[in-house]
This record gives C-alpha cells, sequence and structure tokens, in this order.
C-alpha cells in the first residue's frame, strides 16, 4: 500500500462535506450550476464589507521597505496589537499582543494549540455534534477525542461532560455558535462549564483548558450575543478565523487569543508560537494580516443570513420537517424522517439537493443544511424538499 494505513483509515472516514461538495461539482458540470441546489458546504456567498476592498488597496499599494520580509513566527506585532485592543474593548480584559497569534484559519489555530498541549494518550472531550475534522486534529498531535452527547436542544450536557473527565483529560472542546446546528450556548451554560473546569483543575492540580472554536461568533440572530468563554474560565483559549465574519474562506486567516490572566500562559504561547512553525504553517498569510488589522469587529450583513433562515424555516416546519431553530451560524440541522440519515441525503439527491448527513457530525439521524446560498438557491429547492417529505408525512 502507497500511503499509510492511519491514512487509509482517515480516507475511509475523511469528511462528509468535503465529499458531498465534490459530488455537487460533478453534478454541476453534468445538468448545470444552477439545477444543483447545493447546501452542502458552509462557504460564505455575501461578499467582504465594502471597507475589505479599501483595506486591501491599501496594502497592496504598501511600499514600505521590506514589508515582504519574514515576521515573527506570532504574525506582525502590529495587527496582534490590533486585535488584542478589539478584544480588550469587548471582553473587558487587558489583552496584548503577547496573547495572541495569527493563524492560518481556524483549522490551523486548532492543530497549533493541541500540538503546543497534548503529551501522547491526553483526551479532549468534545460534544457532538461537531465538526467531524475534529478527530482528525486530535489525533494529528498523539491525543484521543473523547466524544459526549449534547441534550435533546444541542445544548451543553454539563454532567456527561464531568463524567467524561479522566486523569488523562487535558481540554474540552466547544464550538459556538456551532456547526451543524446552529446552537448558541448560552451564559450560565458556559459559566458554569468554567466552574466545572476549574473544580476539576484544582483538585487534581493539572490544569484542563477550555478550547473554543469561534469562527461564527458574530454570526448570530434575534439579538443575541455569543458568551464570553474568557470571562468565564482563566485558562480559557480562542481560536478563531476571519473566514465567516468578513467571508474570507479562502484567505486562511485567523488567530489564536489566550487569556491574558492564564497560569502558565507565557510557556503556552511560546509553545504554540513554536508550533505555528514547525508544523509547516509557519505565518498566516502576510498581506492578510495587514488587511485584516483594521478591519477588527466588522462583519458582513448577517440580516441577509437571518432572512434566509427565517424563510428557509418557515418552509420546512410547513412541511413537516423537525428542527431547532438556529440562533447562530448559518446551518439548519433537521431530523431526518429516515433512521438511516445518509439514506435520505441520497434520496433528497435525487432532487438535485444536497445536503450533509448528521453521521458525518457524530449524530445520526439528522442532516444539516448550509443556507450560505443565493436566496433563489432556497426558493428553486423547496418543491423537492416538500415532495421528498410528502413520502413519509404518512407512514
Amino acid at each position: 500500500m502507497s500511503v499509510s494505513t492511519r491514512m487509509h483509515d482517515f480516507m475511509t472516514r475523511a469528511s462528509w462535506i468535503r465529499r458531498m461538495f465534490e459530488e455537487g461539482l460533478a453534478l454541476k458540470a453534468q445538468y448545470g450550476p444552477d439545477n444543483i441546489y447545493d447546501f452542502s458546504l458552509g462557504n460564505p456567498d455575501l461578499p467582504p464589507p465594502a471597507s475589505f476592498r479599501e483595506s486591501l488597496l491599501e496594502a497592496v499599494d504598501n511600499e514600505t521597505p521590506n514589508c515582504h520580509s519574514y515576521m515573527p513566527n506570532a504574525g506582525y506585532t502590529e495587527v496582534r496589537q490590533a486585535v488584542a485592543r478589539h478584544l480588550s474593548s469587548e471582553h473587558g480584559l487587558p489583552f496584548s499582543a503577547q496573547d495572541i497569534i495569527m493563524t492560518c484559519g481556524a483549522a490551523g489555530a486548532l492543530n497549533v494549540i493541541l500540538k503546543a498541549m497534548l503529551n501522547p494518550g491526553d483526551e479532549v472531550i468534545i460534544s457532538a455534534p461537531y465538526f467531524v475534522e475534529y478527530n482528525f486534529y486530535v489525533d494529528n498531535h498523539g491525543g484521543k477525542a473523547v466524544i459526549v452527547r449534547t441534550k435533546e436542544d444541542f445544548s451543553l450536557d454539563l454532567p456527561a461532560i464531568e463524567e467524561a473527565i479522566t486523569p488523562r483529560t487535558k481540554a474540552v472542546l466547544i464550538n459556538s455558535p456551532n456547526n451543524p446546528t446552529g446552537q448558541v450556548y448560552d451564559q450560565d451554560s458556559i459559566r458554569k462549564l468554567g466552574e466545572l473546569l476549574a473544580d476539576k483543575t484544582q483538585g487534581r492540580g493539572q490544569t484542563i483548558y477550555l478550547i473554543a472554536d469561534e469562527p461564527y461568533r458574530y454570526i448570530v440572530y434575534d439579538g443575541i450575543e455569543a458568551p464570553s468563554v474568557f470571562a468565564a474560565y482563566r485558562e480559557s483559549i480562542v481560536a478563531t478565523s476571519h473566514s465567516k465574519d468578513l467571508s474570507l474562506p479562502g484567505e486562511r486567516i485567523g488567530y489564536i487569543a489566550v487569556h491574558p490572566e492564564g497560569m502558565d500562559k507565557d510557556d503556552l504561547v511560546s509553545a504554540m508560537t513554536l508550533a505555528n512553525r514547525i508544523l509547516g504553517f509557519v505565518n498566516a498569510p502576510a498581506l492578510m494580516q495587514r488587511v485584516v488589522a483594521g478591519l477588527q469587529g466588522q462583519t458582513v450583513d448577517v440580516s441577509i443570513y437571518q432572512r434566509r433562515r427565517d424563510m428557509l424555516c418557515k418552509a420546512l416546519a410547513g412541511y413537516g420537517y423537525q428542527f431547532l431553530r438556529p440562533k447562530g451560524a448559518f446551518y439548519l440541522f433537521p431530523r431526518s424522517p429516515l433512521p438511516d440519515d445518509t439514506e435520505f441525503v441520497k434520496i433528497l439527491q435525487g432532487q438535485n439537493i444536497l445536503t450533509v448527513p448528521g453521521s458525518g457530525f457524530g449524530c445520526p439521524g439528522y442532516f444539516r443544511i448550509a443556507y450560505c446560498v443565493p436566496e433563489k438557491t432556497i426558493e428553486r429547492a423547496l418543491p423537492g424538499f416538500e415532495m421528498v417529505m410528502a413520502r413519509y408525512l404518512d407512514k
């Protein structure tokens, strides 16, 4: 075999999201893009804010000597200072450039964090449903993913997390607003999670970190705000990107933020800074660092996503689909009318509708719809959703 046994196993379990996306490309080539309703990939279709173009042109026109030279491994100091100022204002904590590492998106950030903290066999607790590549990221660095279920409404099940904690637990990884459910973990649950981890850490003398994956932090609806993990727990680390809030997924630009009052912060930041280099990411893209420095706190027009959510929820509820109304992100996670969610996704595909089975997110019996697509795509797909569901309402 030309590839490693482990990679061969990974390839058989590889992301359903990408698999459906690639099938969509083939179908679009066959039937034309307007005849395929692709809800498979969370690939934002909204343009970046107008200020992005202005910042980009300013960065391109920069003729400062050595502006394309090597930079510190953590990223440009002035960019990290800009991020720190924004976070200080938002969270009411004294962030500095030393608490920030610029990364190649949130995926790069998570790998850097896990590389820096995991010993072989260390455990990372993850609440399902979850972004499927978390498993791979933990394995990349010798760790073990420990999966616990959320409650029926996809909120955090704190007793389940507490029960999963062992002497090998190194971190709890959460994602809110959540992919794939759109759930936003409320302030009370985040506070209680912080209290739980603080108690468990004190009792055993080894830190349990709270890692928050937050690329959807600013994609929230109905006046909801995503609570601050930094306010809830001193040993918190945020991994994020500007893929969603600024619609820049292809630019792979994000950062790590470490709580400025963390107990072993300096050693941890030093380890992550080195990991940023030796993993091969080296630095986040230089041009994009300069561009986003002045865009902290800005977002795309989230009301457009909310309008699409409302359109989709109203129609699918009328057809008989069962789901929880998402509070954030841009995903709907309905219950599959068939026990086999992969089979139901294939039936939808027969109507040229591409979705992703919940099994791909560690949550069989559901399927995910990414509604970061033009409204006409939603409108044209609705008859297919209705037709398919009509088969099962009387059964």
